[in-house]
């Protein structure tokens, strides 16, 4: 039970204050599509206490338990104890990636994240090549298999790729009038994938007369490598993301991200991964208040309203998703609701709060069947409310979603909140 820097994890923190009330397992999204006490957060934290004390040994068994949770923290959310059963899971993930080492196309994939130069070579060539392999579908954000592939199916849909990624398609500093400047953290998938997000947010700001720099010395935040349990990946991305923030952190207001996911990794679990390296831990935590998504900062710090009720409401029905880094982790919902009702008619789902079930890499791949069945509720809820634009700040929930809609032939259209808004801005 070492961590990279040989300090033994004590479990035991969080296992044994656990009073068995059973108030995480309805909430539970592993537990809603697999209704076994074993794979919920219960279930979870009485193997982590016999793993600390030495009665479970990390077993092939073991490791399937542990990777099956989707990380949605819905059980931190509602326990009385307010135990980070996430934390845990993502440490013995850890130990996991130690004892049987990590799967080939993930090592490869985490070191693309490390690589930016090869990374955007690597994209080009996909998007160059990717009609050979897959069929361009839901308004050429997405593409089709022609026919299945290692750990995808053929019957899925998938982000597609862009011309130019984001970052390469503008200039690091884009002047819009100097008054106020900002720093955008764009995010691998809106970086090569739904690019428009990125263009949108520069429209947004834009019309804001808020300079922009794009940052291109950002790396991955790290994410997918820590929701795997490579810890040397995430070791080196954050250092490195940390030590770039520092460089021109002073020198804007805010850096603002248009991912939850990526925020809640840069603001939240940066300082909780570094609880064995306190230098680090510290430099994380200098730079959280200056760290926001992007709605959240829009929102509270502009006058993105003011400009946006010029525009007028128009009679478009929008439902909102709320993914789980955003609001379970940042407190992040109301802010985007605020500034789509400007403009929308906002319907809310039956449950915008329940998981969408994307859960990382290994979700995606080798345990697609359960992020497939977590998805189909959400595909429900949002046929239910005839909306023709479901809106969510987080590209993983949209890769997610737009799966689990393609599947149930729903035909609403997925945009991030900052698309809708620089929607608006052009009437």
């Amino acid at each position: 039970m070492a961590t990279r820097t040989g300090e033994i994890f004590n479990f035991a923190e969080t296992t044994d204050p656990c009073i068995k009330c059973a108030k995480c397992i309805p909430v539970c999204t592993i537990y809603q599509v697999n209704a076994d006490e074993v794979t919920s957060p219960r279930g979870f934290l009485d193997l982590l206490g016999a793993y600390q004390n030495g009665n479970l040994e990390l077993d092939k068994n073991a490791k399937d338990i542990f990777e099956s949770c989707f990380l949605c923290t819905a059980c931190v959310e509602v326990c009385p104890k307010d135990l980070p059963t996430d934390m845990v899971i993502e440490q013995v993930r850890a130990d996991i990636a130690d004892k049987f080492g990590i799967a080939l196309f993930k090592r490869v994939f985490f070191y693309l994240l490390r690589h930016r130069t090869i990374m955007d070579i690597a994209f080009k060539l996909g998007y160059v090549f990717q009609t050979c392999g897959f069929k361009i579908k839901a308004e050429q954000t997405s593409i089709k298999p022609r026919f299945n592939l290692p750990l995808i199916k053929k019957d899925r849909l998938l982000p597609a790729m862009g011309k130019t990624s984001f970052l390469n398609k503008y200039p690091e500093n884009i002047e819009n009038g100097g008054k106020r400047k900002v720093a955008i953290f764009i995010g691998c998938l809106a970086n090569y994938n739904y690019t428009n997000i990125g263009d949108s947010l520069l429209k947004v700001l834009k019309e804001l007369e808020i300079d922009a720099f794009l940052a291109k010395g950002q790396k991955c935040c790290s994410a997918p490598a820590y929701f795997t349990g490579d810890f040397n990946t995430v070791d080196a991305l954050a250092k490195e993301n940390i030590e770039y923030f520092e460089s021109f952190i002073d020198s804007v207001e805010a850096i603002i991200i248009p991912e939850a996911t990526c925020s809640a990794m840069i603001k939240i679990d940066y300082e909780h991964y570094f609880h064995d390296q306190p230098e680090w831990q510290e430099r994380a935590v200098n730079l959280k208040s200056k760290i926001y998504m992007a709605t959240e900062w829009l929102e509270k710090e502009t006058n993105l309203h003011e400009i946006l009720k010029t525009r007028g409401k128009n009679d478009v029905l929008v439902t909102y998703h709320d993914p789980c880094h955003a609001k379970k982790m940042q407190g992040v919902f109301e802010e985007p609701r605020k500034l789509i009702k400007d403009n929308y008619n906002l319907v809310e789902m039956s449950d915008s709060n329940q998981c969408c079930g994307f859960g990382g890499v290994t979700m995606q791949t080798e345990k697609f069947h359960f992020a497939e069945a977590a998805g189909k509720p959400k595909a429900a809820m949002i046929r239910e409310t005839k909306a023709k634009y479901v809106s969510s700040e987080c590209s993983a929930c949209r890769m997610q979603l737009t799966n689990a809609m393609f599947e149930a032939d729903v035909d609403t259209i997925f945009k991030n909140p900052i698309e809708l808004i620089a929607d608006a801005l052009e009437k």
